[in-house]
């Protein structure tokens, strides 16, 4: 019978790859929280926050992130424009996770081994803003079969991130 470990009995291989995660508004504690834990766990090498009203010390937050926000980089944007033109000055290919009438399905979008990578995100109730969105080497979403149109901005992440990293740099 198999026995659960605890997080101390892990053996984890810590890894970072050349992803980065823009953050277009996202507000809520609890979702911040939880970017941070999922971007420890899948590797991200850094977030980037833009507009997000984001309190570091909140409980909220920290509870979310069961101290994650320590370990993942992370830093405040006052322009995400530029934030955007200069990723793409890096190599960074750019795609923003949103449902879009030109959306790729993100299963189907060509991914180039060992490619750096931004991945937007948007707020919790509008997604990524326009001009944002037209700054976008390519937009992609993740399909959904059942009636609702959307998922949480941290579900859609996860999905998105795993996707990519295991398409880039795992198989």
């Amino acid at each position: 019978m198999p026995t659960q470990l605890q997080h101390n009995s892990t053996n984890n291989s810590i890894k970072k790859f050349p992803i980065k995660l823009l953050c277009d508004e996202v507000k809520s504690p609890s979702n911040i929280g939880a970017l941070f834990r999922i971007c420890d766990a899948l590797g991200v090498s850094e977030i980037v926050f833009y507009n997000s009203e984001m309190n570091i010390k909140s409980s909220r937050l920290q509870k979310t992130a069961r101290s994650t926000q320590k370990k993942v980089l992370y830093r405040i944007s006052t322009n995400i424009i530029s934030e955007i033109n200069q990723f793409k000055k890096e190599g960074f290919q750019i795609l923003a996770l949103e449902i879009t009438d030109k959306s790729i399905l993100i299963e189907k979008n060509p991914f180039s081994k060992e490619q750096k990578v931004v991945v937007i995100i948007g707020n919790e109730q509008n997604g990524i803003s326009e001009d944002v969105l037209n700054l976008a080497d390519k937009v992609i979403s993740i399909p959904m079969f059942g009636e609702n149109s959307s998922m949480n901005v941290v579900q859609a992440t996860s999905i998105a991130l795993y996707t990519i990293i295991n398409k880039l740099y795992i198989y």
